[in-house]
C-alpha cells in the first residue's frame, strides 16, 4: 500500500536561491499536491507611504527587491506621473528602456546560473554569471550602482547618460552576444540538462490563463502576453514581438529565456541608436492626488503599481502585485504527478522572487 507523507520544503535548502516553503504531500516518490506559505521576510514597504513622501517613496520601491530594483523604482514613478499628469522627456524615456533591459539581460543571466548550479554544472555556473558581471559593469558605468541604482526619478531620471557611454555600451553588447553564443549549446542541447526539462512540469495553455500566471512561464505556454505591448516608456518606437514557446514545460521556459536575452540586446541597440537628445527630466510641481495602476513588464512577468494620493505629500496607498505571486498557483498545479527530485527545478523554472513577493 502507497504510503502518504508531508515533507516541509524550504524556507532553506541548497537548491532554493530564495526562502520559499512548501508543505509538499507526497505518494511514495510522487507529488499529490503542494501548499505554500509565505511570510518569512515580509517587511512592511508599502506601509512606509506613511511616513515617506512620494519622492522618497522612490527609493523604497527600489527595495522591494535587488534584482529587479530598477522596474520597481520605474513603476512606481509612472504611476505616479499619470496622477500628476506628469509629461516625461522622451530621451528619458529611452534610457528608462535601456536600464529595465539590462536589468532583463542580468535576471535572466542570472538565472541561467541558478539553473545550471541545479542541474550540478558548477563551471557553468561560473561562466554564466562571468557573463553577468559584464551588464553590472555597465550599468554601475552609468548609474554607480549595481545592484541599487537610485537614477529613476518622477518626471525623468536624476541624470544623463553621455552619448560616449551609449557607444561603448553598444560595443560591448556585440561582444556580450559571442559570451551567450557560447553557453546557449549547454543549455538548449546538452543530453543531460534535456533529461531534467524537457516534459517535465507542463503547464498547459488553458491552465496559464486560468491560474492567472504571467512573464516567460506564461510565455512559454503558448499565450502571446506581454506588458511591453502596451508601448509604456519608449517600447511604441521599437521593433517588439513576444518571445512564445508552445511546449508548457520546464524546457520551454528556458528557452524563452534565453530568447528574451537576445531580444534585449537587440531592444538595447535599437533604443541606443534612436536616442534623442534633450532633458531627461521634467520639473515636478504640486501633490499627488488621484490614483493610476501602471503595468511594467518586469524580467518575471508582469507587474502592478497601484497609487492613491490624496493631495498631500504623503500617498494614501500604495499596492504591488509581482509576478512570481501570480505564478505561485501555476507551481503548484505544475509540482502535481512529479518526482520528488525534480521540485526544487521546478520551482526555478518560475524564477520566484520572494522578497518583491512578500516586500
Amino acid at each position: 500500500m502507497s504510503k502518504i507523507s508531508v515533507v516541509p520544503y524550504g524556507p532553506q535548502h541548497p537548491v532554493l536561491p530564495e526562502p520559499v516553503h512548501l508543505d509538499l504531500v507526497l505518494q511514495d516518490e510522487k507529488i499529490v499536491s503542494a501548499i505554500p506559505s509565505i511570510g518569512f521576510i515580509h517587511r512592511g514597504l508599502e506601509k512606509l507611504v506613511e511616513k515617506r513622501d512620494y519622492k522618497e517613496m522612490v527609493f523604497v520601491a527600489e527595495r522591494i527587491c535587488g534584482i529587479c530594483s530598477f522596474g520597481h523604482g520605474m513603476g512606481y514613478c509612472e504611476a505616479v506621473e499619470n496622477v500628476m499628469k506628469v509629461e516625461v522627456p522622451d530621451r528619458a524615456k529611452y534610457l528608462r528602456t535601456i536600464f529595465q533591459e539590462m536589468s532583463r539581460l542580468h535576471s535572466h543571466t542570472l538565472w541561467l546560473g541558478l539553473a545550471a548550479d541545479a542541474f550540478g554544472y558548477e563551471s557553468l555556473f561560473m561562466q554564466t554569471w562571468r557573463i553577468r558581471e559584464k551588464i553590472l559593469d555597465m550599468l554601475e558605468m552609468a548609474t554607480g550602482g549595481r545592484v541599487i541604482f537610485s537614477i529613476v526619478d518622477v518626471g525623468g531620471l536624476r541624470k544623463d547618460v553621455p552619448d560616449e557611454m551609449l557607444a561603448e555600451f553598444a560595443k560591448r553588447l556585440k561582444d556580450l552576444r559571442e559570451d551567450y553564443n557560447r553557453i546557449t549549446a549547454a543549455f538548449l542541447e546538452d543530453d543531460a540538462v534535456k533529461s531534467r526539462l524537457c516534459g517535465v512540469g507542463v503547464l498547459t495553455i488553458e491552465q496559464a490563463n486560468d491560474l492567472g500566471c504571467c512573464g516567460p512561464f506564461l510565455r512559454a505556454s503558448g499565450v502571446r502576453r506581454d506588458s511591453r505591448m502596451t508601448d509604456y516608456e519608449a517600447y511604441a518606437k521599437l521593433d517588439f514581438e513576444p518571445v512564445v514557446s508552445h511546449d508548457g514545460d520546464s524546457y520551454a521556459r528556458c528557452v524563452v529565456r534565453i530568447k528574451e536575452i537576445y531580444q534585449s540586446i537587440d531592444l538595447i541597440e535599437q533604443a541606443i541608436a534612436q536616442i534623442p537628445a534633450g532633458d531627461v527630466c521634467t520639473p515636478v510641481k504640486g501633490m499627488p492626488d488621484g490614483e493610476y495602476l501602471a503595468r511594467v513588464e518586469q524580467p518575471r512577468g508582469e507587474a502592478l503599481y497601484y497609487v492613491k494620493g490624496n493631495g498631500t505629500k504623503n500617498l494614501e496607498r500604495f499596492r504591488v502585485r509581482t509576478p512570481t505571486f501570480a505564478n505561485i498557483p501555476g507551481l503548484v498545479e505544475v509540482l502535481k504527478g512529479q518526482d520528488f527530485a525534480d521540485v526544487g527545478t521546478l520551482i526555478l523554472t518560475i524564477d520566484p522572487c520572494i522578497s518583491c513577493t512578500e516586500r
